[in-house]
């Protein structure tokens, strides 16, 4: 058991209702926070109110964005018990992306525990409200003052959480999509497999493009050749072609996200023929001429899943299942939140108990 000191904070904020709170914007009382230096490694990990940071102006991750994150959830059960879904691997996969961008390594069994006695100690922010959760932030940064390119000497790492409403207050409903030409997310041997800011701020001005044509993502094509599908928006995404589930495989330049890899092992329990190969927009294009694109979702931490129900490419404009979720994408979503709330038994151990 990691010892890790609690200060508590003396005057708790009003809790905002849950049909207020959208996404990231609310944040609890606490947070977690320790540092590393060349010399001690990380050291002095400790719970304390949330506060703003202090910061360098010469640090090194607001000129050369050396920082990494991860984004998971915790959900509260009927029963009042809050749990967690899949902190290992996404503290595993924090850990590749922070040795993509020479970040030090973490603990992973120290920032787990750190995560539960968070979640545990905010434990009132767990929305009860069908549909909301609490969402965890781990985040992984450069502090060095120093404006030469360099290693890494002096990082910070904290963990925040934002209770988060309901993606879907609605209902799941489909979304409009384009295939992005111009710009690209990611390449090969570049840091597209890994968490980090910088694949973010790039790819914010096609999705404004996209916004203002009237669409809710891009569907993001390769950086090289420029001819196979790789993520839509933020997400992975995955095509129900003649009866067989395609999703880009793992290149370098993919995220390999926990949902993603979450919707595969579920497929294939079911006996859904799953492939994770090169996907061309030239294949899909054809799938969609032909009538055989079944289903197309992203899928990831904050949507689950997410139904395409129109995809537009140069001149064309296809509806995808008469612009209705699918029903494997149903079962899918259904399947993964039953889970994550309690109401499915979790027979893969996916769930971390925080509190009962």
């Amino acid at each position: 058991m990691y010892s890790i000191p609690i200060t508590k904070a003396t005057q708790l904020k009003a809790k905002t209702p849950s049909d207020k709170l959208g996404f990231g914007r609310v944040f609890t009382d606490h947070m977690f926070a320790m540092q590393y230096t060349a010399q001690e490694g990380w050291h002095n990990p400790r719970i304390l109110p949330y506060a703003p940071l202090s910061l360098s102006p010469a640090a090194a991750v607001l000129h050369y964005g050396a920082e990494v994150f991860e984004g998971l959830k915790a959900y509260r059960r009927a029963d009042g018990g809050i749990q967690m879904f899949r902190p290992q691997d996404n503290l595993r996969r924090l850990n590749d992306s922070a040795e993509r961008l020479c970040l030090p390594q973490i603990d992973e069994a120290l920032a787990l525990e750190a995560m539960r006695q968070l979640v545990e100690l905010d434990a009132s922010w767990v929305p009860a409200d069908n549909g909301a959760s609490l969402y965890i932030r781990p985040f992984l940064f450069a502090t060095d003052p120093d404006l030469s390119l360099h290693g890494i000497s002096n990082a910070e790492f904290y963990i925040i959480l934002s209770p988060s409403g309901s993606y879907y207050a609605e209902g799941v409903s489909p979304v409009r999509i384009i295939i992005e030409t111009e710009d690209v997310r990611a390449v090969r041997g570049g840091t597209g497999y890994a968490k980090c800011g910088g694949n973010y701020a790039a790819a914010n001005r096609a999705g404004d493009r996209a916004a203002k044509k009237g669409f809710a993502q891009v569907l993001w094509l390769d950086g090289v050749q420029r001819k196979y599908i790789e993520e839509v928006g933020s997400m992975n995404v995955m095509f129900k072609i003649g009866g067989k589930v395609v999703t880009p495989q793992l290149t370098g330049s993919v995220l390999p996200g926990i949902t993603r890899r979450s919707c595969i092992e579920l497929l294939k329990e079911w006996d859904i023929p799953v492939e994770e190969r090169l996907l061309s927009v030239e294949e899909l294009l054809t799938a969609m001429r032909a009538g055989t694109l079944e289903e197309a979702f992203g899928c990831g931490t904050a949507a689950v899943v997410s139904p395409v129900g129109e995809l537009h490419y140069g001149d064309i404009s296809v509806r995808v299942n008469d612009f209705k979720i699918g029903p494997i994408t149903q079962r899918l979503y259904d399947s993964i939140t039953g889970i994550q709330y309690g109401s499915i038994p979790d027979t893969h151990g996916w769930l971390y108990p925080v509190c009962e």
